[in-house]
């Protein structure tokens, strides 16, 4: 199972794992040109969605759901014995991996310097390949549905969303989660974690 090498708060979506994908690609830019260089997730997030234009997942991600698709990358990244290269992104505010990071991430950073990502990509296809008919959920849910069922949970539980400051970045992440076919209440509770990493 691709996500169980990897310590994860929660099985990984099609859009942790399309998404990762995205973000893997511009990370290996970043190693390549910016050896031992890190880079915030809010920029990570805006270079993929250059160079991703016409990806509708990419151009709707949000930094608050950031955390899971940079354990995919780990995943990926540890099931086939390469360095990292999550290690690369940071938290603008404190400048280090989230609280989630294991391992020596100054070792990690010196090991995604060196290693050499040309020959990653076929082996990042197969991988995708696989974790996606993993995550495939039994029922998939349309963006439009996704939002009417945020829209009768925030009509059933608004003071939960007011004391949890729910923003439109966290709205978004919520509708993402709630397109894979996880119930309103648990997908609150996904980015309530998420934020909460991030924090």
């Amino acid at each position: 199972m691709p996500d169980s090498l990897v310590n994860t708060p929660r099985p990984f979506t099609i859009n942790d794992i399309r998404v990762g994908t995205r973000l893997f690609s511009v990370l290996v830019s970043q190693a390549r040109n910016h050896p031992g260089k890190t880079i915030y997730y809010g920029d990570l997030l805006q270079q993929a969605r250059v160079a991703f234009p016409d990806d509708a997942e990419v151009q709707r991600a949000v930094p608050i759901g950031i955390g899971m698709k940079l354990l995919f990358v780990q995943a990926f990244c540890h099931s086939n014995g390469y360095p990292n290269l999550a290690c690369l992104a940071v938290n603008k505010g404190k400048q280090i991996p989230g609280v989630s990071y294991p391992g020596d991430w100054e070792k990690e950073m010196r090991e995604v310097a060196a290693f050499d990502w040309d020959e990653v990509q076929p082996v990042l296809a197969d991988y995708v390949k696989d974790a996606i008919a993993v995550a495939t959920p039994r029922r998939r849910v349309r963006e439009l549905d996704a939002r009417d069922l945020l829209y009768a949970h925030f009509r059933e539980n608004r003071a939960s969303y007011d004391c949890a400051f729910f923003k439109d970045a966290e709205r978004e992440e919520m509708v993402d989660i709630l397109m894979t076919g996880i119930e309103p209440q648990r997908a609150f509770d996904m980015v309530l974690e998420a934020k909460a990493a991030l924090a």
